[in-house]
């Protein structure tokens, strides 16, 4: 079984624009493989299609059943799942921010004190919401009712940052908009929380980009950890091979807001090398600002650092991807849970569908 799912893989490829198959036989393979007790499977498989025809992303097997193994890892099929306690996470999310952007705590309060149009103050509300597009539609309506002052400073603080069957990313969805096949209902925001919009931004997020994978595990990996974090963590690893320093493997090659004085971890450790690289620290720079992006893999950098490594391997080229070590932190997560805990479900889930 498993040289099977291999050669499918091998065949179908997962990932990336390619032939077209018969919209109807696409339809029929969605139909099979959906769970046989989902309400409305007609209307999920059209939404399904519709997103890859419009994407222009092969419909192959391996595919549909990598889509459909997020769908069910992520919501279980409902276009808007309930968050258990959301309206203590929302509320608490939302004093963090305003925190962390130094808005003041009393106009916090008094917006939550302020009474919406049943009567109820906008805290009582948020604490009955149970799902992510009703306290997203609440957070917006509150804000629309502050004064101007106060609206403004509470306007960029919505609680709510993924949605829809897939969990995608809101401010994901509006980088990607060109494009966007529907008509839209309100806004991209508003569109994530439906099935139409969220399946469309979701199977961008997971199809959106080239990645040169043996394994539909990394791209699952890059799902939760962005694009290319796979590639990247492999890249660490060989960084730290090439210098003989300890890296963390999180996909991240420039640390946030990392100055030219302060480097973050793998930047330093590769101008620790950097004679050996033939390269000084803005061509290390330069190289590292590709990560996100398919031409990192074409730099000087990346095709030296990997060269080291694999000339101090044992006879053989190092891995060009690896599972990110990173741990998830979220208000919806109560425990310990990693990206590589979550790109394993999903492949799980891949070789089910893989098998029906």
């Amino acid at each position: 079984m498993a040289f099977l799912l291999v050669l499918v893989l091998v065949l179908a490829g997962c990932g990336g624009i390619g032939p077209q198959r018969d919209p109807q036989q696409v339809r029929a393979e969605l139909l099979r493989k959906l769970p046989a007790t989902l309400r409305d499977r007609e209307g999920w498989a059209r939404d399904i299609q519709a997103a890859f025809a419009a994407q222009d992303i092969a419909p192959s097997t391996s595919n549909l059943c990598a889509a459909l193994a997020v769908i069910e890892q992520e919501s279980t099929y409902r276009a808007d799942p309930p968050v258990p306690g959301l309206g203590d996470i929302a509320i608490a999310e939302i004093k963090r921010r305003a925190a962390a952007r130094h808005v003041p705590a009393f106009a916090v309060d008094a917006a939550l004190k302020l009474h919406a149009p049943d009567g109820r103050s906008y805290a009582q509300r948020l604490q009955s919401m149970r799902t992510e597009r009703e306290l997203s539609e609440l957070y917006e309506g509150m804000v629309a009712r502050l004064p101007l002052g106060s609206g403004k400073l509470l306007a960029g603080l919505n609680p709510v940052r993924t949605g829809g069957p897939m969990q995608v990313r809101v401010d994901f969805a509006e980088r990607h908009a060109r494009g966007y096949p529907y008509a839209l209902d309100g806004s991209i925001r508003h569109e994530v929380f439906g099935r139409r919009g969220g399946l469309y931004f979701g199977i961008r997020h997971l199809f959106g980009y080239p990645a040169h994978y043996d394994r539909p595990l990394y791209r699952f990996a890059d799902f939760n950890a962005g694009w290319y974090a796979s590639r990247n963590a492999a890249f660490q690893q060989a960084a730290a091979i090439a210098s003989g320093t300890r890296l963390a493997r999180d996909g991240d090659l420039l640390a946030p807001g990392a100055s030219m004085a302060r480097p973050g971890a793998t930047e330093a450790a590769l101008r620790g090398i950097a004679p050996a690289l033939r390269m000084d620290a803005a061509a290390i720079r330069r190289d590292l600002e590709k990560g996100r992006s398919a031409a990192f893999e074409a730099t000087p950098l990346y095709q030296r650092v990997f060269a080291i490594a694999d000339g101090k391997g044992a006879g053989r080229p190092v891995p060009r991807a690896l599972l990110p070590q990173i741990e998830l932190h979220s208000p919806k997560i109560s425990r310990r849970l990693t990206t590589a805990w979550f790109a394993q479900r999903v492949e799980q889930r891949w070789r089910q569908c893989m098998a029906r």
